[in-house]
């Protein structure tokens, strides 16, 4: 089933459980600077908005990719960085409107994403249901108005 991730930036506490359990799935680590979803704080700590890939038709960063590194997942959708192909050119991550696509230094390489698999471990940390698992129609419905700003329709 593909599956998107739903972010309801009102129910955001900036908390940062939702980059403590990203970077805990991916490296075995509590380590923030690792997650591949982040936590922006707006307005001086009055808003807070979790951001991550919002795994985009468009995949502007697999097209990218001049080793095919990224791929997409076909039980979730998830457009998913293969490290092992991976050179660390940064292609993606110029290409990557929404800037969602990090390079590591330390591993050389690029990090995204992945929907852990179909189980966000993101939406399974949030205590306030700001992130959610959804269908990527309702999703991308959901998050417009978002990134458009209050009250602006699509």
């Amino acid at each position: 089933m593909q599956k998107a991730l739903l972010i309801d930036p009102e129910k955001c506490t900036s908390c940062l459980q939702c980059e403590l359990a990203c970077s805990h799935q991916h490296t075995g680590m509590f380590n923030p600077v690792q997650s591949r979803i982040r936590v922006f704080e707006f307005e001086h700590g009055a808003r807070a908005i979790p951001y991550t890939c919002t795994q985009c038709e468009a995949a502007w960063c697999l097209h990218a990719c001049p080793v095919q590194a990224i791929t997409v997942n076909a039980a979730t959708g998830a457009k998913q960085v293969d490290a092992d192909r991976c050179v660390g050119c940064k292609v993606c991550t110029v290409a990557c409107p929404y800037g969602t696509i990090n390079y590591e230094a330390h591993t050389g390489k690029v990090a995204k994403c992945d929907l852990c698999g179909g189980e966000p471990q993101c939406a399974v940390a949030c205590p306030t249901g700001a992130i959610t698992v959804s269908d990527p129609d309702t999703a991308t419905h959901a998050i417009n108005p978002l990134l458009l700003g209050r009250g602006a329709t699509a």
